[in-house]
């Protein structure tokens, strides 16, 4: 196993991101105008005068305001703004290829509840931009540089529709993992309320499969509300109500995706690495080998080491995914979360194409989906949170200290992991050992000691 740790900088930006409650803190129609003319300012100065950028949002009420913010402070920078509407966060990032664009623009939370919105920026690939990259948008917002950039005349930027772009995504997506004949015929798809629905339907059509859909209804203010990734026990429940074969859920953007088998079962982002890895391989299109995050389930690397396949580690992120996957020469990588990066399809995390590449691994290599679970035997974990505060600075350092004579508890058998969440203010705390009440005393005598600590 390899690693690959980052050095990170950023002030505002998180691990996915700008992401705030909309219309306050740092999320503000005044902020996405500002942060428009910075990534504009960013492109141009580094060769690109004119920069094409796609955009796209997800269906929270607030993301037509910040839409409109986003695009003026663009245009008023010089940009030609193309607008995709509601449309997948991997929808964008097809089209940035499609288009051959310079780069991108998603408005959206993600899993976060309607109340938040959020603004990340793409590159020419369609890729999550690098921390450097972010670092510097962020030097944009306090130079003065970014007010006095004001084209005039014909040089002042445009916007306009980008027709049809969710059409051309979900042709796209039928027409590389479309053999429908040989996809199972009952499959149910969670879509969150959010921008998949946009998708999904026409996907359905083009591959002409008669597949069920719900959580189809954005109103604005339900999306991830009791439905999604977050909330997989509505799958799950649907699933075996419904006598499905088996079911996806995707987030608010449809950049993840999480399975469930026909019992209801949640069949998560390292079972799907592990399947897609062997898949990938009887293709010769895995590379060096697959990456995965330091979540990932210590039994993904006993399968892979069974199996002959290298296993690179990297922080937790889909940016460091791609970016350990270039790295290593690696043609998969994804996160426990669902987050998957297959290098042959896509250039960010794609929910629709994961469920897609999935269907079709098990289909090739003759997999029983029920028995996933029980085969892949992960160790127990628990992962549990503790709230922060502005005013409660989290030094990992001294926290992994205070906490060194409990963690050796599961020394040899197992690991502990804390962390800082990028897109919450929340400490993150992972215990993992091949005992499951371990585990739990362990838990619990580090979430008393770091409570203390923290408070």
């Amino acid at each position: 196993m390899d690693a690959i740790s980052k050095n990170d900088k950023r002030v505002l930006f998180g691990t996915d991101g700008v992401r705030d409650i909309a219309n306050k803190g740092d999320m503000t129609p005044e902020m996405a105008l500002r942060l428009g003319r910075s990534f504009v300012l960013f492109l141009t100065e580094r060769g690109v005068p004119r920069p094409r950028i796609v955009m796209g949002r997800d269906t929270r009420r607030s993301g037509s305001m910040l839409e409109g913010a986003l695009s003026a402070g663009m245009t008023s920078a010089g940009a030609e703004v193309l607008l995709s509407g509601v449309i997948p966060t991997p929808g964008v990032s097809f089209a940035v290829r499609h288009t051959f664009a310079d780069g991108g623009a998603v408005i959206s939370a993600s899993h976060n509840g309607a109340e938040y919105n959020g603004i990340k920026f793409l590159d020419r690939e369609g890729a999550k931009l690098s921390d450097d990259a972010e670092i510097s948008i962020e030097s944009y917002l306090g130079d003065n540089l970014t007010d006095d950039w004001r084209p005039t005349g014909a040089s002042v930027g445009v916007s306009r529709a980008l027709p049809d772009i969710t059409l051309r995504y979900a042709e796209y997506l039928a027409g590389r993992l479309g053999r429908k004949k040989h996809f199972p015929s009952s499959v149910l798809f969670d879509c969150a309320n959010g921008a998949a629905v946009a998708v999904m339907p026409m996907l359905i059509e083009r591959l002409g499969a008669e597949w069920s859909l719900i959580g189809v209804e954005p109103d604005g203010l339900n999306i991830n509300e009791g439905t999604g990734v977050m909330n997989i026990d509505y799958l799950a429940r649907h699933v075996v109500e419904s006598g499905s074969r088996v079911g996806f859920a995707y987030d608010g953007d449809a950049d993840r995706a999480l399975m469930t088998d026909s019992r209801g079962r949640v069949i998560d982002g390292d079972i799907a690495i592990w399947l897609l890895s062997r898949w990938l391989a009887a293709k010769g299109d895995l590379g060096t080998g697959a990456v995965v995050t330091v979540m990932s389930n210590m039994a993904l690397e006993e399968h892979f080491a069974r199996e002959g396949i290298r296993l690179f580690r990297c922080p937790v992120g889909d940016r460091y995914v791609l970016e350990a996957m270039r790295r290593y020469g690696a043609r998969l990588g994804g996160e426990q979360s669902g987050h998957i990066i297959a290098d042959s399809y896509t250039r960010t995390g794609d929910g629709l194409c994961t469920a897609l590449m999935l269907l079709s691994a098990c289909r090739d290599l003759e997999e029983d989906i029920d028995t996933l679970i029980d085969r892949f035997g992960r160790y127990p974990q628990r992962l549990s949170n503790i709230a922060l505060t502005s005013d409660s600075p989290v030094d990992l350092d001294r926290i992994n200290s205070v906490t060194a004579d409990v963690q050796a508890r599961v020394s040899g058998t197992g690991r502990v992991f804390i962390r800082t969440s990028g897109t919450e203010p929340l400490l993150r705390v992972l215990v993992e050992a091949k005992d499951a009440v371990l585990v739990n005393e362990v838990s619990e005598q580090l979430l008393e000691i770091l409570k203390k600590e923290i408070s």
